[in-house]
């Protein structure tokens, strides 16, 4: 995993998830740019990485803008010569039911995953066109884009449209020798400590300095930062060059593909289908095996 002579952007990598993806990726050879909101917290992250001998640039900038993303891309070039990894990691939660979720609740979270994945993934993809030597975009879902989730309207929609993201722009980029990939992470952060069920063992793994349980690891494949990192790593280097248009989730002990939506079972009527035709095909036919919803409880908790 040599990723020497590459150059990488990881948006919201000032901590986090994001953080752990730019550290692994400089470990690996890469030189890296990241990037917060805040500009504290990106000269912290750059003197880590620095520290540990990485090639490192930072832009503290607000990620959902177009100017912010050539921005991006700008720097890595300026400072590093090229650009060969894109990382689409920056978001933020604004967590509420549907009835009392605002139209700012769900516009910045939208503007920051979705648009933010958007005007990143294109303005890397026209400056490798250009450079005609391919590269990768990895862009950042969530199982509550795959599945929903209580609360997260907002957020499961735009996860939702980062994996059919990742689908089309595979297709539309194959011809550059660009890859497009959703990773699907789960991980102990700030943000997973406020999904109630995932709380109290985050803080108490943070207090006791002891790890997570074993059930925890691999049965939800939740584990620290650091676990999912060797995803972006592996997606970013040779190895990977023909993976493309995945959903790849990773996390605690666990790795996996996600299926792709696809017709589960499909029948049919000679002239089309009547209200009545389908209620009577409905129980014992088509929808004899209805598919699940929601991210489920955790299986040790049960």
């Amino acid at each position: 995993m040599d990723l020497s002579g590459k150059v990488a952007v990881v948006t919201g990598s000032g901590r986090g998830l994001g953080f752990a993806y730019a550290r692994a990726l400089a470990a690996a050879g890469a030189a890296v740019v990241v990037n917060d909101l805040d500009a504290d917290v990106v000269d912290k992250a750059v003197g880590a990485i620095s520290a540990d001998g990485g090639r490192v640039a930072g832009v503290a900038a607000a990620v959902g803008e177009s100017a912010t993303a050539d921005l991006l891309v700008a720097t890595a070039v300026r400072e590093f010569g090229r650009l060969d990894v894109m990382v689409t990691n920056a978001g933020i939660l604004r967590d509420r039911v549907l009835w009392k979720m605002s139209d700012d609740d769900f516009d910045e979270v939208v503007r920051v995953h979705l648009r933010g994945t958007f005007t990143c993934g294109r303005a890397a993809a026209v400056h490798m066109r250009e450079q005609g030597q391919g590269g990768r975009l990895i862009l950042v879902s969530s199982p509550a884009g795959q599945r929903g989730n209580f609360g997260q309207t907002n957020y499961a929609a735009a996860k939702a449209g980062i994996a059919a993201m990742a689908r089309t722009w595979a297709l539309e980029l194959a011809r550059a020798g660009i890859t497009a990939n959703a990773i699907v992470p789960v991980a102990a952060t700030d943000m997973t400590k406020t999904i109630p069920a995932f709380a109290p063992l985050i803080e108490e793994s943070e207090r006791t300095g002891k790890p997570l349980p074993s059930w925890l690891r691999r049965e939800e494949g939740m584990g620290t930062a650091d676990d999912a990192a060797g995803l972006v790593v592996f997606l970013a280097s040779d190895a990977a060059k023909d993976i493309t248009g995945q959903a790849i989730g990773v996390g605690g002990d666990r790795l996996a593909v996600w299926s792709h939506p696809a017709e589960k079972r499909v029948a049919f009527a000679d002239g089309g289908w009547t209200a009545s035709a389908i209620a009577d095909e409905w129980a014992d036919g088509v929808g004899a095996q209805p598919e699940t919803y929601g991210i489920p409880a955790p299986g040790g908790l049960k």
